[in-house]
């Protein structure tokens, strides 16, 4: 089997045309989606980047394989090993996807600058190939991954059993793709939300880094075309969405290409194609422009597009999917053996038409990069556990009715005492479950919440330059509410 991975960054389900978008983002992926299955509520069990690709790769939570955030601590992979006292064996219970499939024969290989970028070295381990193409850790665009990949799909695409991993940056801050991309939609309708009247509220309350008055880290000028300056204006947002939707397009187009080459080489009927993304990103909720931040849906939600030989086709599947079950449920519809170590689970059957599991009636999801945070995903209800708000403006406790409420405007935790307990009983299960298992270790998240989450920003910096600008009630807010933070989980 020939199975090729489009794994696309940052990207947003909600602005791919086969998941309802009014744009034409995306002709190459709805091809796609017409012909495999869609999954409606995909997430990402750790985000963003790091966490998010460790979990895939392990097959584990991100407190188990050690990643909840980006670099220092509770950054460090945890390889599993056997008891053999060395370290020179990898486990067999909980083995490296990457590693996994050579053992069956299947020849594994990464196009991706993502281990140079963030410093990766583990997500290296174990392929037959690794194409770091270029030194620009994740700055490049879609036709220089496309011109790295061509000669290697020419040369070998029509062979068998290999697993072919893409890796796209593009929808990623900052959009560097030719500015005509972007002009595609510049007289297209835009998503009503957020409205003028939020924008203006939101100038005076958000002062984090990505906020409506605070999108760039040192400076008010974008440093590209396609991005503004800040958001003050429904045509500021306008410029925005367009730059990014005018990235996800040029992704899009060199997956087309791609697509065209396997049509040549005259297997493309005959090779599994996966869409997925390693994190969503919120353009407005929670006040976040150009960035992931939170265990929010905008950032935790991503596609997932499946289209197996011989798989359901034009389907939607509306079960809860980590993005990490995607492993499992290549080795079930390879005929591999699912690892005993691995906590995802397969959803093969979603894709063959037998659903003869019971789906999942709740998924819970961390984040550790900017705040510190938990939450659980049910049927209706988002609730979000913080543990440490970052720069940020959250409760201890949030409570979002995701059926009436998809942004996350109102926090409904008082009105729902009784949701609030369920909720807090499910996380406190997951908990139990997966953190109290002998020989597994301290909660990486506590560490981060013990450090506090600085990587990319620390926070005296940040205070100092809202001073500079004259914000000093903004600095004095934001340090007054980190100072009354308990720092455990």
């Amino acid at each position: 089997m020939r199975i090729i991975y489009f794994d696309i960054d940052t990207l947003r389900p909600d602005h791919l045309g086969c998941y309802g978008y009014s744009r034409d983002t995306s002709p190459n992926i709805d091809q796609i989606a017409r012909d495999g299955v869609i999954f409606s509520h995909s997430y990402t069990s750790d985000s963003p980047c790091v966490p998010s690709r460790a979990a895939l790769i392990s097959g584990r939570f991100g407190v188990h394989n050690g990643v909840v955030t980006h670099w220092g601590p509770g950054s460090t992979f945890r390889f599993p090993s056997y008891d053999s006292g060395t370290d020179h064996e990898f486990s067999g219970d909980s083995p490296l996807f990457s590693r996994y499939l050579r053992q069956f024969g299947m020849r594994t290989i990464s196009f991706s600058s993502f281990a140079d970028r963030h410093k990766t070295p583990w997500f290296m381990a174990g392929w037959n190939e690794v194409h770091t193409f270029t030194l620009k850790e994740g700055n490049e665009n879609a036709d220089e991954v496309y011109n790295a990949v061509l000669p290697w799909l020419k040369h070998y695409g029509a062979q068998d059993n290999y697993f072919l991993h893409v890796h796209f940056w593009d929808p990623h801050r900052n959009y560097t793709m030719p500015p005509e991309w972007a002009d595609l939609f510049r007289d297209d309708d835009m998503p009503l939300w957020p409205d003028q009247a939020l924008i203006d509220a939101q100038q005076a309350t958000d002062y984090a880094l990505c906020s409506a008055s605070e999108l760039w880290r040192d400076t008010n000028v974008s440093p590209v075309a396609a991005m503004p300056n800040h958001i003050v204006t429904e045509n500021d947002l306008r410029r925005l969405i367009n730059g990014y939707d005018g990235a996800i397009r040029y992704a899009d187009h060199h997956i087309g290409l791609i697509l065209q080459v396997l049509e040549q080489l005259g297997v493309l009927n005959d090779t599994a194609i996966i869409v997925s993304a390693d994190h969503g990103e919120s353009l407005g909720e929670h006040g976040v422009y150009a960035n992931h931040v939170d265990a929010t849906e905008a950032a935790q939600r991503v596609p997932l597009i499946v289209r197996w030989p011989q798989g359901r086709h034009h389907a939607v599947a509306h079960r809860f999917i980590y993005q990490m079950d995607l492993i499992s449920t290549i080795c079930e519809l390879l005929g591999i053996p699912i690892p005993v170590g691995w906590e995802g689970e397969s959803f093969a059957d979603a894709i063959s038409g037998q659903n003869s599991r019971t789906p999942r009636d709740h998924l819970i999801w961390g984040h550790g990069l900017y705040t510190c945070q938990r939450a659980v995903r049910t049927d209706r209800w988002l609730f979000i556990r913080t543990y440490h708000p970052g720069l940020y403006a959250w409760e201890p406790e949030t409570l979002y009715d995701m059926q009436n409420d998809v942004h996350e405007t109102t926090n409904v935790a008082r009105q729902h005492p009784d949701v609030i307990k369920t909720m807090t009983q499910m996380l406190s299960n997951w908990y139990a479950e997966y953190v109290y298992r002998p020989g597994y270790g301290e909660d990486p998240m506590q560490t981060v919440v013990t450090d506090g989450p600085w990587r990319y920003i620390r926070l005296d910096a940040w205070l100092q330059h809202l001073r500079n600008q004259g914000k000093e009630q903004a600095a004095q807010t934001i340090w007054d509410r980190i100072q009354q933070w308990p720092q455990s989980l």
